[in-house]
């Protein structure tokens, strides 16, 4: 094992997570070694890279990543598993900012990624637990009013899957006292994320992709007619370059550094419930999520564990102790499970923008990248691979339209960014304690 794969990802091995334990078979790629050339080179086999390059193996391109750790080690194996339509930054807050086309355009694909994952999943017959529906709950009348308004800003722009919930109809989805009401997205889902990617790298690999596993990429020349990446035992020259490093791409490239912080986030699994609190606790299987700031989300497993996530470190650091962190979140949402065995408690980073809109661009003349999901990049990060198909197949349509939305340093760079965005969420959090 190198040193650099020690550096950012242990071992380079899986997280301790319930995904981890549960996840379908897949073999070990090897490292890469030696020098090698290709069409399109991707760095990082999560969600956008894997994404990527199914979209363009299936066109034809002879593609290769290149992985740090394992697939899917990163966000896409560690996050909630929910299929939640919409980027972090609202479509009201998308218009207010870059105008009613660029609005218009982002609420065009919004669904979109919920029904690349499904087609993926149709397609390549991957296990992964795919349910579907997801719940957004209030605790307040004022979230109850946001969330009023976010079903009729999106009816406002055609998309019509959401439907109000009052706090009676609620419990039937939901069984708990804690909630005003919610927001039922009937296209939402959720399911599997690690055997998600697990799946989609093996449809890559079925239809000629390569994969090279426990190889950290070291340096990276985007400036040459032929990008190359190095890692400490290879490099791939290639004609296209495309870095989906997100969150753990560190500063490898230095001019992407600063646009991103990595916020790290809890998830844990109890042990099994029964059927009968299974069915008692979340009636209708959907997964939820409320609206505050610092937010709960949750949703029961294949196997009927509660998978409960929520908190969040700036700057990506683990907390000590998970299980203690979101014990007591869980039990308020649900007294039923109080005493309940938890089996596992794990973290994991994903990569905040200042906007908290995805970062779509270019730099150098051949090289590509896609960061910034800011906590939704189960759906943006597939819709973004897609576009980054497009893109490097001749369309660059919806490519220029993302790639020309500003992005913003966080305030006082990368020495104050954590701070900063420390007393924001305090801020937030403290309207969402008042009710505000």
């Amino acid at each position: 094992m190198t040193a650099m794969t020690q550096s950012y990802a242990g071992d380079g091995n899986h997280t301790t997570s319930y995904y981890a334990a549960s996840a379908n078979a897949s073999p070990e790629r090897p490292q890469l070694t030696g020098t090698h050339e290709i069409d399109v080179c991707i760095v990082g086999a999560g969600y956008s890279g894997l994404s990527t390059g199914l979209h363009l193996v299936e066109k034809g391109y002879k593609v290769a990543i290149v992985e740090g750790a394992r697939v899917g080690w990163g966000a896409s194996g560690r996050n909630g598993g929910q299929i939640v339509n919409g980027l972090n930054a609202s479509l009201q807050t998308i218009n207010k900012r870059y105008g009613q086309d660029t609005a218009t355009f982002v609420a065009g694909l919004v669904q979109e990624g919920g029904e690349i994952i499904r087609e993926r999943i149709k397609t390549y017959d991957i296990k992964c637990d795919l349910k579907e529906k997801n719940i957004f709950t209030g605790l307040t009348k004022a979230h109850m009013r946001e969330l009023e308004e976010r079903k009729a800003l999106w009816q406002s722009y055609g998309i019509n899957n959401q439907e109000m919930l009052d706090k009676k109809q609620l419990i039937e989805h939901i069984n708990s006292d804690l909630y005003e009401g919610g927001l039922i997205d009937h296209s939402g889902g959720h399911m599997h994320p690690l055997n998600l990617a697990l799946g989609e790298a093996a449809a890559f690999e079925k239809l000629g992709g390569t994969i090279y596993e426990m190889s950290p990429v070291i340096d990276v020349d985007h400036k040459a007619e032929r990008p190359v990446i190095k890692t400490a035992t290879g490099q791939m020259v290639c004609k296209t370059l495309v870095l989906c490093g997100n969150a753990y791409l560190g500063h490898v490239v230095p001019t992407l550094a600063p646009r991103v912080m990595p916020v790290s986030t809890q998830v844990m699994a109890t042990e099994p419930l029964s059927d009968a609190l299974a069915k008692e606790l979340l009636p209708q299987d959907a997964c939820v999520e409320d609206i505050r700031y610092i937010l709960d989300y949750y949703r029961l497993s294949g196997d009927k564990r509660m998978l409960f996530g929520g908190g969040t470190v700036y700057g990506g650091t683990d907390p000590q102790d998970v299980k203690a962190k979101l014990l007591p979140s869980m039990e308020k949402v649900f007294p039923q499970l109080k005493g309940i065995k938890v089996d596992f408690a794990w973290s994991g980073n994903f990569a905040l923008s200042f906007s908290r809109v995805p970062q779509l661009g270019r730099i150098g003349g051949n090289t590509y990248f896609a960061h910034g999901y800011s906590g939704h990049g189960v759906t943006g990060s597939h819709t973004f691979g897609r576009v980054l198909a497009e893109a490097i197949n001749g369309d660059l349509t919806r490519f220029d339209v993302f790639e020309k939305v500003p992005w913003y340093p966080f305030p006082g760079g990368r020495l104050f960014r954590v701070p900063y965005s420390v007393a924001g969420s305090w801020w937030y959090s403290l309207r969402d304690r008042l009710g505000v």
